[in-house]
Formats: C-alpha cells, sequence, structure tokens
C-alpha cells in the first residue's frame, strides 16, 4: 500500500510538473509582444517557480524512495546490460541534467526578476526553459518505459 502511495504522488508531481512547463510553453507560443510576454511571466514566473521546484522536490523523493523499494541499484550494477538498466539509468541521467537546468534557470530568473537582463542571460534563460521542456518529455519516455518493464 504504502508503495502505491508514493507512486500515485510521483505521478501527480510529474501531472504538475509537466503540465505547468506545457502552459508555460503555449503561452510562449502564442503571446504576441514582448510587453505582453513581459507582464504575464512577471507575474506569473514568481508563482511557477515555486510551485515547480515543490514538485521536484516531491519527484526526486518519491522517485528515489522507489528506486530504493525497488532494489534497482542492483539491477544497475548487476544487470547492466538489461533494458531495464538502460532505461533507469538514462532516466536518472536526465533528471540530474533536468535539475541542473532547473536550478539555473530558476538563478537567472530570480536575480532577474522586474530587472533588465544582459543578453547572456537572457539566451541562457530562454535556452533553459527549451531544454527543461523538452527534457520533461524524455523522461515522460523513459518514465513509460519503466513501469512497463516494471509491471
Amino acid at each position: 500500500m504504502f508503495i502505491q502511495i508514493v507512486l500515485y504522488t510521483h505521478v501527480l508531481a510529474a501531472t504538475a510538473w509537466i503540465g505547468g512547463a506545457l502552459l508555460l510553453f503555449a503561452l510562449g507560443i502564442t503571446l504576441k509582444g514582448k510587453e505582453i510576454q513581459d507582464q504575464v511571466y512577471g507575474h506569473i514566473g514568481p508563482i511557477y517557480g515555486y510551485y515547480e521546484t515543490v514538485w521536484l522536490i516531491v519527484l526526486w523523493i518519491t522517485g528515489l524512495t522507489m528506486f530504493y523499494h525497488f532494489n534497482l541499484w542492483d539491477v544497475i550494477f548487476y544487470a547492466s546490460d538489461t533494458t531495464l538498466a538502460y532505461a533507469m539509468t538514462t532516466k536518472l541521467y536526465l533528471v540530474i541534467f533536468l535539475t541542473f537546468t532547473t536550478i539555473v534557470h530558476m538563478y537567472i530568473a530570480l536575480k532577474t526578476h522586474k530587472k533588465t537582463r544582459s543578453k547572456i542571460q537572457h539566451m541562457v534563460s530562454r535556452a533553459g526553459s527549451m531544454l527543461i521542456f523538452f527534457l520533461n518529455l524524455f523522461i515522460l519516455w523513459f518514465a513509460i518505459m519503466l513501469r512497463a518493464i516494471l509491471s
């Protein structure tokens, strides 16, 4: 029963995390004009950042809980040539990269909130947003693979 609650919480957190990213992606495409984008992201950005940080922490806690519950360290180290080990290792690397990218993106966003960004800050922030968006989709793909293998 415990691991089912952990899995449910993990899926809920992933839904919140990816759903928020999809919303911001849609806003980025549909909002025309820098002034409108600045107004919308100026209001939504900080709230979204804290909201997503909470869900990312929940994802890490629940993901690691399931990782240890299913003893996936042994799979990675002793059965490294299996599909399960490949999917788990790839997902772990993607999640680590996603977390690092999110930290950099959040640092720039919080440091420059309601301020003018330098060109490099603007480029890194935009690239980080896009990278986070696509990493979410890849991680979701590997999560589906893992669930199918573990079922």
